[in-house]
């Protein structure tokens, strides 16, 4: 239930996100602003948002893919305490996964990118086909390579929920600054150029997917891993972070995991190089 809940969530969020329209020469040259969504009252949520205004489609359909992300995150565990394991909820959860994480965050990319895709409308759907591709090639090889004796504490490749909640943040963002654009300075300026870097983000994002970089199993090693005093303490003031400012710091810490990688990987790489030189001969 936990796994097909992450599907539905997947579906769901496309649907929504299908509600944008195609772009045009007047919503282009028109500054996109939304009308404000209180998130004091989540229960109220649904009956605040407008079906009609684009902005609050993003924003629904990232948070559609964060949840779906829970329901992931939970799947594994509920499975092990409920001894319910089996290779047919394995195989399930990345069928699951190639939808929410693949296809709707690709589909969403094209949606947060009204003025590229109006000027390069096939690169910008090829993009996100790409990113689709990438996400079914990356659960594939997790399916091949993991074994039942795997502790799961890291990832080869960065793994395709982190890959989407990446994706899925930035409709989060054009939220909050299309809805403070009366409030805050130069938003159609910054609104303009992350339309314009996201899809080169999503390459990015793509090919560490399929790449063998290292990445951390957050979930488990925050369960199973050694919590120090440090590590609370920072959890805490991560939690604080996200509810205080919660449209940017979220798609601010999906790119901060997605850089983690490559940034820890070259490090390693050059203190290793530096503790063992090569050999002059």
């Amino acid at each position: 239930m936990f796994t097909l809940g992450n599907l539905v969530c997947g579906f769901f969020s496309i649907v929504v996100a299908a509600r944008v329209d195609a772009p045009t020469a007047e919503s282009i040259a028109k500054q996109p602003v939304s009308g404000d969504v209180s998130y004091s009252h989540p229960t109220r949520v649904l009956g605040e948002l407008d079906p009609t205004d684009p902005t609050q489609n993003l924003m629904l359909s990232g948070w559609l893919i964060f949840l779906a992300l829970i329901f992931d995150a939970l799947d594994g565990h509920v499975a092990r305490i409920s001894r319910a394991t089996s290779d047919f909820g394995a195989q399930l959860d990345s069928l699951c996964d190639v939808v929410t994480f693949g296809v709707a965050p690709g589909f969403l990319l094209v949606k947060m990118c009204p003025q590229p895709t109006f000027q390069y409308r096939d690169a910008i759907w090829i993009i996100g086909a790409s990113f689709a591709a990438c996400a079914a090639l990356r659960l594939a090889r997790f399916n091949v390579e993991t074994g039942e004796e795997d502790d799961h504490l890291y990832f080869s490749g960065l793994p395709s929920p982190a890959a989407a909640a990446a994706i899925a943040g930035f409709g989060i963002l054009f939220y909050e600054l299309r809805r403070e654009s009366h409030a805050m300075h130069d938003t159609a300026m910054i609104d303009h150029v992350i339309q314009w870097v996201l899809p080169f983000f999503a390459m990015l994002v793509a090919a560490l997917m399929v790449s063998r970089i290292p990445y951390p199993h957050v979930v488990n090693q925050i369960f199973r891993g050694q919590r120090s005093f440090g590590h609370v303490v920072g959890l805490v003031f991560l939690l604080v972070a996200i509810m205080s400012v919660r449209g940017y710091s979220v798609p601010i810490m999906g790119c901060g995991f997605v850089l983690y990688g490559p940034i820890s990987y070259a490090w390693n790489r050059l203190h290793a190089r530096r503790e063992h030189p090569d050999p002059i001969f």
